[in-house]
């Protein structure tokens, strides 16, 4: 029997009261808790009540759609994991859930056995935050702040602030920052990132999905890839942090120096 990490209960949102049996049933079989809402609405406050360990929701919803409720969840609550459970499957569809802040997709019609999975092994990332490996980000509460140029990153804290002022990021986009300032100045191909990201089971994370992280986390840090000041495109392999002194210049200012970051109280 598995259990929700730290007994938070699964919330499911969908408005057919059968997907959400079905949903419930089996999670419920493989020893999850589940709460459940009908609307977007009624899923905040639930988010709120609860504080669910993962979400799985659908993104046809009375109330509040289901990409206008990630970005309200992401707006308050940046680490809670989002699985989308939707009709809507498009690659587009599944791209602009990504782009939103969820961290999978799952096209109806759906296998409910590979949804149990999908579930286990998004929680088991999560829990796995802590561990670090070779390319998976380090974080634990001793570690010190990264500094590079105007940008300072607390692992312990899962903040980073950009002059001085706080950046808000989702759990992906934070450990992805991470990854790359770690590498130190390192290519990270896309394989490598998101094997850092999402483990190595994860074999239906879709090929776009760190192009997709990486232009949410540039938009976030305003960060122009003509003229990259923290992240670098490696044309036809991958991403690495950009040289210090490009991220240290006025926005807008290139540098085609090597990359380096420093750890405050080292």
């Amino acid at each position: 029997m598995s259990s929700s990490p730290g007994s938070h209960p699964i919330l499911v949102v969908d408005d057919d009261a059968k997907i959400v049996r079905l949903v419930k049933t089996y999670l419920e079989r493989d020893g999850f808790a589940v709460v459940t809402a009908a609307d977007g609405r009624s899923a905040l406050d639930a988010i709120t009540r609860h504080q669910p360990c993962l979400a799985v929701l659908d993104l046809m919803l009375p109330e509040m759609d289901g990409l206008a409720l990630i970005r309200a969840l992401r707006s308050q609550d940046l680490s809670t994991p989002i699985l989308v459970l939707s009709a809507r499957g498009t690659l587009a569809d599944r791209i602009r859930g990504l782009e939103d802040g969820a961290d999978d997709y799952l096209p109806k019609p759906f296998s409910p056995s590979e949804l149990v999975l999908r579930v286990r092994s998004i929680l088991r990332r999560t829990e796995r935050d802590q561990e670090g490996s070779t390319l998976r980000p380090r974080i634990d509460a001793e570690q010190s702040e990264l500094v590079h140029g105007d940008l300072v990153v607390d692992p312990a804290r899962y903040e980073v602030r950009r002059s001085g002022v706080p950046v808000e990021l989702t759990r992906i986009e934070f450990q992805l920052l991470l990854a790359l300032l770690q590498a130190d100045g390192r290519v990270l191909s896309r394989d490598q990132l998101l094997d850092a990201l999402y483990g190595r089971e994860a074999t239906e994370v879709l090929d776009r999905t760190i192009d997709v992280h990486v232009g949410r986390l540039r938009d976030k840090l305003a960060d122009d890839p003509e003229r990259p000041r923290y992240i670098t495109t490696v044309r036809g392999v991958g991403y690495r942090a950009a040289p210090v002194d490009a991220a240290s210049a006025p926005a807008g200012a290139g540098s085609a120096q090597s990359a380096g970051v420093t750890e405050t109280g080292r």
